[in-house]
């Protein structure tokens, strides 16, 4: 019997150390928006940082910023424009990383329908589903083409977006994700176009950001989640397909053609830098969301948004 070295019989006497715990709450079911996470947990990025991630989705979609702010999770995914909302409501949250670095929304009509600008708008119908900030993303939108937002018509479709456009109960709707949407009709054989907000107006944004409690940042923690998660996006961004393949493989309800598609479209909008943020960005939505009227002053960006990696 060969003896053992003298490295692996003291790694032998001594216990495993215990993996950090962490929790993130998602936005919404897992999708591909959630790519990275994904990879880095089947890839065992999380594992080689010292972590054990739970991944949670929820059952209502405004519920985690909430529960992160109750000091019920660590971590959550939500959007940079509702993060600047729910602080100036009073909830203690800070961005701590970025998931996906471009917008998303669109302002979505049909490609063959009356609809050829935002100027035709006045008098129309466009459905909703999220108050407050999609009100002022549309405002923005509508008056950039000088159309005033009381000639319009706002209808709450309750998340079902593009199915009440195709159907043809609102002319066009706010809120859609150009990676999903667009593609969902594709499938159905109705053609969308997309305005895009950040070119309609709107200041660019980071559409899904990672928030924690504000008084409660791990910085060590949420450091080494972000790494685990940038090497998750090198890895997707240099290998497509085998990621697709990872990710799918993780569950039968993300193996259709809508997800294959949205995987593609999604990879060059995560962010390459989870950690880093520009101050800049922040500091001009800020002061979008004052001028439209949906908040008093101006918070400082220390106040939204920090770089755990920094001491």
């Amino acid at each position: 019997m060969k003896k053992l070295s003298l490295l692996a019989a003291f790694s032998l006497a001594q216990p495993a150390f215990a993996a950090d715990e962490i929790t993130v709450l998602l936005d919404w079911f897992v999708n591909p928006d959630h790519g990275p996470i994904i990879i880095a947990q089947e890839k065992g990025y999380f594992a080689d940082a010292g972590l054990e991630v739970e991944v949670i989705a929820p059952a209502d979609p405004s519920d985690p910023p909430k529960l992160v702010a109750a000091g019920k999770a660590d971590l959550a995914i939500s959007y940079q424009p509702q993060l600047h909302l729910q602080i100036h409501e009073g909830l203690p949250l800070k961005r701590v990383g970025t998931l996906v670095a471009t917008p998303l929304n669109c302002l979505l009509v049909l490609e063959d329908g009356p609809i050829k600008s935002p100027a035709d708008l006045a008098g129309k119908k466009i459905g909703f589903s999220v108050a407050g900030v999609e009100e002022a993303m549309l405002t923005a939108i509508l008056e950039n083409h000088g159309v005033a937002f009381d000639e319009i018509e706002l209808v709450n479709v309750n998340w079902s977006l593009s199915p009440s456009l195709m159907s043809g109960q609102v002319d066009a709707v706010i809120g859609a994700f150009r990676n999903f949407e667009l593609n969902q009709m594709e499938i159905e054989r109705v053609d969308g176009k997309c305005f895009y907000v950040e070119e309609e107006g709107l200041p660019p944004y980071d559409e899904l950001i990672y928030v924690a409690k504000s008084d409660e940042i791990d910085a060590d923690k949420i450091t080494r989640f972000l790494q685990a998660t940038e090497l998750a996006t090198q890895f997707i961004v240099n290998h497509p397909e085998e990621s697709w393949e990872i990710f799918a493989s993780t569950s039968p309800e993300l193996q259709d053609e809508l997800n294959e598609r949205a995987w593609a479209d999604t990879i060059p909008r995560f962010a390459l830098r989870p950690s880093a943020f520009s101050a800049g960005r922040y500091s001009a939505f800020e002061a979008f969301l004052v001028d439209a009227g949906l908040a008093p002053s101006a918070n400082p960006v220390d106040v939204i948004a920090v770089d755990v990696t920094k001491p």
